[in-house]
């Protein structure tokens, strides 16, 4: 007889059989939450507060809605980079460590190529990315600059992306770890140095920020492509970079394996988007609460973020050796460890939101406004953080399609023409009204959950891949 969903999942919980223990799922956790951490939050929140502190909300709010179209961009790299981890990490768990080199250089080639697009699409589309988003003409002027210099990091993104998904893929979450912490620090440094002027650089302002991570990639790029070229550790996967495509069959999988994880993720940060254009219309401030509330929920979601990470590597290596009992365990430990943490922050900064908010907010314009909407806002972020667990389990199992699917069909069917019919109702209250459009956002992803737990309990992932393996 078929358990319930809760009584499945308390068993899950305490077993020893199956599944990685607690204790070596933390050990794989730390060192990527640091990355994560550092990746998502301190950089860029020591970057948001050197902007205020040049007291202009118009900057710090161009910083944030300019972030969000760079969100987008990212999610891109990260996705292209996730199949190598989904694909490396399956040969890996068999043995084949010559599949494994192949395919990190063919899906280097093509990462390459993705990454140019996109560096020549944000340069000559600044303008235009403004325009459709309806902000002032002043954020229009200031945030231009700013795009086209970010323009020139893109390409070194990419590819910095598709080393650290290929040493993830090998289980190595430490040596991203430590060149993403001598990146931010060269960040950090440049970051100061060229926003405010010191040590005889010039005073950029927001410009100084741009130019700090173009910077910064470039060193996490060339660090990364060394440990992986010359280290002895990684010759017996015979990795050759730039030599010709091996071959075009691969290529083909590796195209299929991509476009499903692109398609889901972008899905997502475009709603972001969506969001920035439905709140532009109620002015500088409430673009700047959005910031700040964003940034705030980020925070707390850090764990949510890092265990993504992990849930995917665990399953694409259990997948490779058809370990259905260990996936399934993996699981709900980690949506567990998950929500211990996340709600732990999110408990601290909903008690004291002020003192976050101020740390952006120097002139006390929109704490009052931001304070509000985040408190009430708190209450949804489980739903985000199920989906986000759940979908980085099915990206390791190679069933990407049914994510990408689901993340479409919610986010264009139900989020968007709801927040948009929300943002036409005549409420007299605007916070009232931002929280609503933004709380669309994560009741679709509570529809997503249950898709995906839906999709789990089928079993249907698990046949296909022994249908597959008898073929």
């Amino acid at each position: 007889m078929r358990k319930s969903l809760v009584t499945s999942y308390l068993e899950g919980l305490w077993n020893q059989t199956h599944g990685e223990s607690y204790s070596k799922i933390l050990c794989y956790f730390f060192p990527e939450f640091i990355t994560t951490l550092v990746l998502y939050s301190v950089l860029y929140l020591l970057d948001a507060h050197f902007i205020a502190d040049l007291k202009s909300t118009s900057q710090y709010a161009t910083l944030g809605l300019s972030n969000n179209f760079l969100h987008f961009i990212i999610k891109i790299a990260e996705a292209m980079a996730l199949s190598i981890t989904v694909m490396c990490g399956q040969y890996n768990g068999t043995g084949d460590s010559k599949k494994v080199g192949q395919s990190f250089g063919d899906a280097f080639w093509l990462i390459t190529f993705v990454g140019i697009f996109f560096t020549v699409f944000l340069y000559f589309g600044a303008y235009y990315i403004y325009s459709f988003l309806g902000v002032p003409s002043r954020m229009v002027a200031i945030g231009v600059p700013f795009l086209k210099v970010r323009a020139i990091g893109i390409l070194f993104l990419f590819l910095y992306f598709a080393c650290v998904a290929f040493l993830r893929s090998l289980k190595d979450t430490r040596t991203p770890m430590y060149v993403f912490v001598i990146g931010g620090f060269v960040f950090i440094v440049l970051d100061y140095l060229l926003i405010f002027g010191i040590g005889g650089f010039p005073k950029l302002g927001l410009l100084g920020s741009a130019w700090a991570t173009v910077i910064q990639y470039f060193v996490m790029l060339v660090l990364l492509l060394s440990y992986i070229l010359l280290s002895s550790e990684r010759r017996r996967y015979s990795i050759k970079l730039f030599s010709k495509i091996s071959d075009i069959n691969h290529m083909k999988h590796i195209l299929n394996l991509t476009w499903p994880i692109v398609l889901d993720k972008a899905t997502v940060a475009a709603a972001y988007i969506w969001l920035s254009k439905m709140i532009a219309p109620m002015g500088k401030y409430a673009i700047a609460s959005y910031t700040v509330v964003k940034d705030m929920e980020r925070f707390a979601f850090l764990p949510a973020m890092a265990f993504a990470q992990i849930i995917t590597i665990l399953v694409s290596n259990d997948f490779g050796k058809r370990k259905w009992f260990d996936i399934s365990a993996n699981i709900k430990k980690v949506v567990f460890l998950t929500s211990l943490m996340v709600f732990a922050l999110l408990a601290v900064l909903s008690l004291y939101p002020e003192v976050f908010i101020r740390f952006f907010d120097q002139r006390n314009l929109f704490t009052a406004f931001s304070s509000r909407a985040f408190s009430l806002l708190a209450l949804f972020v489980f739903f985000d953080l199920l989906q986000l667990i759940l979908s980085g389990a099915l990206r390791g199992s190679g069933d990407v399609r049914s994510v990408m699917w689901v993340r479409i069909f919610v986010c264009f069917g139900f989020f968007c023409p709801l927040s948009y019919a929300v943002s036409l109702l005549p409420i007299s209250d605007p916070v009232m009204k931002f929280v609503l459009i933004y709380a669309m956002f994560y009741i679709g992803n509570g529809i997503m959950s249950i898709a995906y737990i839906r999709r789990f309990r089928s079993g249907d992932w698990a046949r296909r891949a022994d249908e597959e393996s008898h073929v």
